[in-house]
């Protein structure tokens, strides 16, 4: 099964990481507001960066690596990968 790890942007300009097995479907959850309790005050979210894994683990791991990084080495992260802008 494919998953991904993804980086939204907010409409406040803050940053939201998870993952999902579907990355069209997990964008609208969110932007119709039933997402994470985090991103529904902050709508519109946009989809700025993903990577594909082969298992949903791998997928929950690169999440917690990347929600460890500071808000300027995820813009980095984002910046390296101009091709999903």
């Amino acid at each position: 099964m494919t998953a991904y790890t993804y980086i939204l942007r907010c409409a406040d300009g803050t940053l939201y990481t998870g993952w999902t097995n579907d990355i069209e479907k997990r964008l609208a959850v969110h932007n119709a507001g039933k997402g994470a309790k985090y991103t529904k005050p902050r709508l519109p979210v946009e989809l700025v960066y993903f990577e594909t894994h082969a298992t949903k683990e791998e997928a929950m791991s690169r999440e917690y690596e990347i929600k460890q990084l500071t808000h300027t080495q995820k813009e980095m992260l984002i910046a390296s990968r101009p091709d999903l802008r």
